[in-house]
């Protein structure tokens, strides 16, 4: 079943049809963690679009989508990367503050919002997306998405969890890009960078 997830829509006469009658199975196994595909292939149910189905199943679509982010912030070590399944509810329901929301109010979520803040880091410095799978329009809105969510909620929690240099670019993120790069914690980091 998990190939069949990820096949591109063209793979189906009706590929809306497949993924609704997969969903049941696919959402069991997204919830048990067996479903290989998480974080290396785009998610069926990010290629069609659900929200036109009838309202009860888009709305179970939704709610399932959210209720597993939920799980994933509160289990210490959930089954798939954090950012993997960020990646994949963000390109499902085509919409990234519903979730970054979440992560902000989990306590529990502290260590989460080190791996994503390490995941996502590199590209969102240099301005670049951390999504092999955002397909839904330009990526001026996932970045500037992406890069204000951090400088604003993210460094007291890095800072927190010993991540200081992580906390001062997840700051940096905030300034724009001549300014971020002419800043002076590139010419004299800590010592834990």
């Amino acid at each position: 079943m998990s190939g069949v997830v990820f096949e591109g829509p063209g793979h189906f006469e009706d590929h809306a049809a497949v993924m609704r009658r997969l969903l049941p199975q696919t959402a069991h196994a997204m919830a048990d963690g067996s479903l290989r595909g998480i974080g290396w292939s785009e998610h069926g149910l990010s290629r069609v679009d659900w929200r036109a189905w009838p309202p009860q199943q888009a709305a179970a679509v939704e709610a399932f989508v959210h209720a597993w982010w939920d799980d994933t912030l509160t289990t210490p070590e959930p089954p798939y990367a954090v950012p993997d399944a960020f990646e994949t509810c963000a390109t499902i329901l085509n919409d990234l503050v519903p979730l970054l929301d979440r992560l902000r109010a989990r306590p529990v979520a502290e260590a989460h919002v080190v791996r994503c803040a390490k995941t996502w880091m590199y590209d969102l410095i240099t301005d670049d997306s951390p999504f092999s799978w955002w397909y839904h329009g330009g990526d001026d809105y996932l970045v500037a998405t992406l890069q204000s969510w951090p400088a604003v909620h993210a460094p007291a929690c890095l800072r927190a969890r010993n991540e200081p240099d992580l906390a001062i670019r997840a700051e940096l993120l905030a300034l724009p890009y001549d300014a971020r790069w002419a800043h002076p914690y590139w010419t004299s980091p800590s010592v834990t960078n």
